[in-house]
């Protein structure tokens, strides 16, 4: 029999999302956060650039909302852009009064806090509240201190979600959440955690690329449990890739901010020539995908490994100052970026569909929420703007956490799950064949589903995804679960996700670039998905 925990509310995920709604309910329930790594592992500890929002007094927010509607290709659903872009300024005012301390320039002379604002690509104005090149790892160390001493907020670190436990309501006939079944890293046991309410913060799903910027837990879990539990997703074709990707064998996954290129960094060829106003005027300022493309473009073109971005024409002390972890990451390999410039390639770096939730964050499911990079807001459409994903979090972790207070039924009593049946399963003696379908996944997403595509290349990997889902459905049902066969189960399905979503998109749009379709249709329209 498997252990079960109860609690009011529980969060699977432990990022900027899931641990500011933590916070927010918390006064009122009972809360687990699940967590699968150490609790900094995910996404929000690594993110370097920052937060859009308005503060400066010649900056808008019909000016924030226009940047983004712009950069989303006109695929954005303008309430939830007007939405967010109104409730920045509270969401990071809260952050701040929490304890975030964002970089500040000298005060003004009626002595106003004055933040320093950068400016990053696609941005009309500077918008972007930061503390230096970690403001990711300033926000979730300040959460994670605030939830760790909250009394009624457990953490359960090291635990996989395996799937939501959904169950016809009685009264209402509806399919309903009531908690999930978890892997116990530690103990390697399955448990079970009931909730009256469950809300999925998992993050994105750029580990389904060979390479990507995310860090390893980014492997898509909530989208693919959402589908299984029978919530529509929507533009998951839209697969963000980061320009500048520090390229070095010793590097792994580091990321070269946008706030770079926003401080004046230009993009170069081997040879050192400058190529991006080639490809857009607002050159190294344009939006994320145009900038990717002509990085990829370039390299094919030259047979080049890597392009090239250069600050080095700004003052050391400016460039120690503003960026101390770039700086020093790259010392430590050997580049010195106040002398000579940094290698960089795209790399996958955010999901900007996911599981489709109303503005409170309700997804198809009874019970269910979804609220960060695994859910589809709307806010960011074709492509994302730079600094507004951390926004997102926040605001819809506010936005969620008010529907929750106002529906959570302390009357509702806990109730016995259905326990978790492996009497049929044994262990694994053939995980050589998980790691091979793995590394099958990831290559062929890259070289198909990747920065440019065409039709036959994705029905190339349709052919294949479908392959590798029976094979693994099959390892599923006959060996216990484990953390790589839990990712992934999930990246495969949501694989086949944005496969399906790419081929049935017949236009350029955003991050969609395909050259069967180069342009883009006159009507922009969402792709949806049901199960």
């Amino acid at each position: 029999m498997n252990q079960q925990h109860n609690c009011d509310v529980l969060i699977i995920g432990s990022g900027a999302a899931g641990l500011s709604l933590a916070l927010h309910l918390a006064k009122n329930a009972d809360v687990v956060i699940l967590s699968k790594g150490q609790v900094n592992d995910g996404s929000t500890f690594y993110a370097q650039g920052g937060v859009a929002a308005v503060f400066d007094k010649s900056d808008s927010i019909d000016a924030h909302v226009n940047d983004t509607i712009i950069a989303g290709a006109g695929l954005c659903d303008e309430a939830a852009v007007q939405y967010t872009a109104e409730n920045a300024k509270m969401c990071l005012e809260w952050l701040i009064d929490k304890g975030v301390s964002f970089d500040r320039d000298v005060p003004t002379d009626n002595g106003d806090i004055n933040y320093h604002l950068t400016r990053e690509g696609g941005h009309s104005h500077r918008r972007i509240l930061h503390a230096a090149d970690a403001t990711g790892q300033a926000i979730q160390t300040t959460l994670v201190s605030q939830v760790k001493n909250h009394s009624r907020i457990r953490i359960f670190e090291r635990y996989n979600a395996i799937d939501l436990v959904c169950q016809e309501n009685a009264s209402t006939g509806e399919n309903q959440c009531n908690g999930a079944y978890v892997w116990n890293r530690n103990s390697e046991k399955v448990e079970s955690i009931f909730a009256k309410k469950t809300i999925l913060a998992t993050g994105g799903a750029s580990k389904v690329y060979q390479y990507t910027s995310n860090p390893d837990v980014a492997s898509g879990d909530g989208v693919a449990m959402a589908w299984r539990a029978g919530c529509r997703v929507a533009n998951m074709e839209f697969n963000q890739f980061h320009p500048t990707c520090l390229f070095h064998p010793e590097a792994g996954t580091f990321l070269l901010t946008e706030a770079l290129r926003g401080e004046g960094a230009i993009l170069r060829r081997p040879d050192g020539s400058r190529f991006m106003p080639s490809f857009d005027e607002r050159a190294e300022l344009a939006p994320r995908d145009i900038v990717a493309r002509a990085i990829d473009f370039e390299m094919k073109r030259l047979g080049a490994d890597c392009m090239y971005l250069d600050i080095s024409h700004k003052s050391a002390d400016f460039i120690k100052q503003h960026f101390p972890t770039i700086y020093e990451k790259t010392r430590s390999l050997g580049i010195d970026i106040t002398k000579q410039p940094m290698p960089v390639v795209p790399a996958a770096h955010y999901t900007c569909g996911g599981v489709m939730i109303n503005k409170q964050g309700k997804t198809d499911t009874e019970n269910l929420y979804a609220i960060g990079e695994v859910s589809y807001t709307g806010l960011h459409g074709a492509n994302r703007l730079a600094s507004n994903s951390l926004l997102e979090c926040l605001v819809f972790a506010r936005a969620a956490a008010s529907d929750i207070e106002e529906k959570l039924s302390h009357k509702q009593a806990y109730i016995k799950l259905p326990a978790w049946d492996d009497s049929r399963v044994t262990d694994s003696d053939e995980e050589v064949v998980i790691q091979h379908n793995w590394h099958e996944l990831r290559l062929f997403m890259w070289d198909y589903v990747g920065i440019v595509r065409t039709t036959k290349r994705l029905e190339r990997a349709l052919h294949r995804v479908e392959m590798l889902q029976s094979e693994i459905e099959e390892y599923y049902r006959h060996f216990r679960v484990s953390n790589n066969l839990l990712e992934l189960r999930n990246l495969v399905q949501v694989a086949e996700l944005i496969i399906k979503s790419a081929l049935n998109r017949k236009e350029s749009r955003g991050l969609h670039y395909t050259l069967d379709f180069p342009n883009m249709l006159d009507e922009a329209t969402i792709t949806i998905l049901k199960p």
